[in-house]
C-alpha cells in the first residue's frame, strides 16, 4: 500500500496519509483532482471496485467530507479517498462514468446532504424523501426532535420491560399473577406502618 500512497503523493499531491490497517488506508485529495485521482486507482492500480461514498458534515469547520472507498480483489486491500467540501458550494464532479452505481450513492448525497453532483442521471430526481421541503436531513443544524415534534401526532411512551419479567408472565402466567397479588400486599402492609 505504501507504493500506492507514494504514487499519488508523486503524480497528484495528495495529503494526510492515514494507514489503519494493512489492508486499508485513507488520503486526502482536492476536489479539483479527485476524478483523476479515482480514475487512475480504478484503472492503474487494481481498484476496480466502488465499495461506497459517504459524507460526514462538519459544521464547525465550514465542510463537508466525501469518501470514496474503492477495493481492489487481487490484493484484498482498500483506499479511501477523502474530498473536502465547502459547506456553502457543494458540489463534487461525479463519477458516474467510471461506475455506473455510483448515481446511487451520489442520488443519496445530493438529498441527505445537499451535495450536487452536475451531470449525474437523475441527480435531482428524489430517492428517499419524496416530496421533501426541508433542509437536507443529514446536515447537523436540521433539528430531528423538533421536526418530528411539528410533524407526528403526539403517541404515549413506550415502556420496556426485562426479558425474565416477558417470560415468567407468557410461561407462567398463574404464578406471576401470584407472586404480583403477593407483593401488592406486602406494599400494603408497609405503607400503613403494618407488620
Amino acid at each position: 500500500m505504501d507504493l500506492i500512497l507514494n504514487e499519488l503523493e508523486n503524480r497528484f499531491g495528495v495529503t494526510n496519509r492515514d494507514e489503519r490497517r494493512n489492508d486499508l488506508s485513507f488520503a486526502t485529495v482536492g476536489r479539483q483532482t479527485a476524478v483523476e485521482v479515482i480514475t487512475w486507482l480504478r484503472d492503474y492500480a487494481g481498484f476496480r471496485h466502488l465499495v461506497m461514498i459517504s459524507a460526514v458534515d462538519y459544521p464547525e469547520r465550514d465542510s463537508i467530507q466525501l469518501t470514496y472507498l474503492l477495493h481492489n480483489h487481487q490484493t484484498r486491500k482498500d483506499i479511501g479517498l477523502r474530498v473536502v467540501l465547502d459547506r456553502r458550494e457543494k458540489t463534487m464532479d461525479s463519477i458516474h462514468h467510471l461506475w455506473a452505481g455510483a448515481q446511487v450513492y451520489q442520488r443519496e448525497l445530493r438529498e441527505m446532504f445537499g451535495i450536487d453532483f452536475p451531470g449525474s442521471p437523475g441527480v435531482d430526481k428524489p430517492m428517499i424523501l419524496e416530496g421533501w421541503r426541508e433542509m437536507p436531513p443529514m446536515l447537523k443544524e436540521f433539528d430531528t426532535k423538533k421536526y418530528s415534534e411539528e410533524t407526528y401526532f403526539p403517541r404515549p411512551g413506550r415502556f420496556t420491560m426485562e426479558p425474565q419479567t416477558v417470560m415468567e408472565n407468557k410461561l407462567y402466567p398463574i404464578e406471576t399473577e401470584v407472586k404480583n397479588e403477593i407483593r401488592s400486599i406486602v406494599r400494603d402492609n408497609r405503607s400503613n406502618g403494618g407488620a
